[in-house]
């Protein structure tokens, strides 16, 4: 069975695909569009597909090049009466419970318009992006907003941008680099967007054993997993997902990801700094050591500033003592360093373990020694009681 050019790793993850591939079929339909007509019949042939699968992420995908319209969309489900109610319910759905009326939308990969004339009438102020020129044309002539063009990367600019919502039906799996093209259209969207992305179902098709299904143009087949897990690296949250049109689409409605908000983390650093100031206030003129040299102590003394108010650090780790802490160079010493050079107040950094250490502090060495611990909610001051 020859394949031209054959791909030998996944298109999204880049991992190997399995050596031999999950099923090989013979003499298929070229391409699912643009049939050829009598003239062409006698330099028509079929071609030979196989189905393969991603040793990393699982992703099921053919091994062979996308056909040559792979950028534009063609839809046949324009002439369904039943599937343009569908969807026009579908899409009000998603307007109110997204929130979205008079909110902008762009269908990437709008076709002739079909789906923006059902998203204009329930309330999306609707635009479009359409690699085919006859198509955009079309949509232009029809009254559309759309845009000729193809986002192939995470720098493609979409005009009039940003956009609130966005919408990719039955196309994605048709595209060589669909994380690609998800990267790209979330640069283009506003801060909380949301996307309505849908795909044929796998998973649908493996339980009706739907051999036929199989063809040149699809070049991914998601299950649920691997649908998710695409949405999930190309940058969107997967709110919901589900199999729709009796089982044959897997829909997904995502919101795009955002960067972690730190400001919690930046607010709670400036509560221990002045918590831990005040510690040092209240032991001015004093000796305070350090117990702990784990990797959380060693931030608060760099972080914080505080080497120059601190004697020694204390680590019962052997391997520790008689080194100097990194970036704040104070030297690290054994618990018995205590007796030798005693302190009159320790701060115990010690996370998980900063209890058995207070009780160490009190068991082993001098019961004046005042013993306060950095919890994750502050410091505490540990009386003696509180360490028995």
């Amino acid at each position: 069975m020859n394949i031209d050019n054959p791909i030998k790793n996944c298109r999204v993850c880049g991992g190997q695909l399995y050596f031999e591939p999950l099923l090989c079929l013979h003499n298929m339909p070229k391409a699912a569009q643009f049939f050829p007509d009598g003239s062409m019949l006698a330099n028509e042939a079929g071609s030979n597909l196989e189905i393969c699968q991603c040793s990393a992420c699982n992703l099921i995908q053919l091994n062979s090049q996308p056909v040559h319209y792979y950028r534009e969309v063609v839809r046949a489900s324009a002439y369904s009466k039943e599937m343009e109610a569908f969807r026009l319910q579908q899409f009000a759905d998603f307007v109110i419970k997204q929130n979205m009326t008079n909110k902008k939308g762009i269908e990437i990969g709008c076709g002739r318009g079909e789906y923006l004339k059902l998203l204009k009438q329930v309330g999306i102020n609707a635009y479009g992006l359409e690699f085919a020129q006859d198509s955009v044309s079309q949509c232009k002539k029809d009254g559309y907003k759309v845009f000729q063009g193809f986002v192939n990367d995470v720098g493609y600019q979409l005009p009039e941008a940003p956009y609130d919502a966005f919408f990719i039906l039955n196309w994605l799996e048709h595209l060589p680099q669909p994380h690609l093209t998800l990267r790209g259209i979330a640069e283009n969207l506003s801060k909380n967007a949301v996307g309505l992305v849908e795909v044929p179902n796998f998973d649908m098709i493996l339980a009706k054993n739907l051999f036929s299904e199989f063809i040149n143009d699809h070049l991914f087949y998601f299950s649920k997993e691997t649908f998710t897990q695409l949405l999930s690296i190309s940058g969107f949250e997967v709110v919901e997902c589900n199999s729709i049109w009796h089982d044959y689409i897997i829909s997904a409605t995502v919101k795009k990801r955002v960067a972690t908000d730190f400001k919690v983390l930046t607010d709670f650093q400036d509560k221990i700094n002045q918590e831990i100031q005040q510690f040092f206030k209240k032991y001015a003129g004093k000796r305070v050591g350090v117990w702990g040299a784990g990797h959380q102590a060693l931030a608060v003394i760099s972080l914080l500033k505080i080497r120059d108010k601190i004697c020694y650090v204390v680590d019962s780790a052997t391997f520790k003592q008689g080194k100097f802490t990194p970036a704040s160079h104070l030297p690290i010493v054994s618990p018995e360093h205590l007796i030798k050079e005693p302190v009159d107040a320790i701060l115990v950094m010690a996370a998980s373990y900063s209890d058995e250490v207070a009780r160490t502090i009190r068991d082993r060495f001098d019961e004046a020694i005042d013993v306060t611990i950095l919890r994750d909610y502050g410091l505490e001051t540990v009386i003696a009681k509180q360490c028995q």
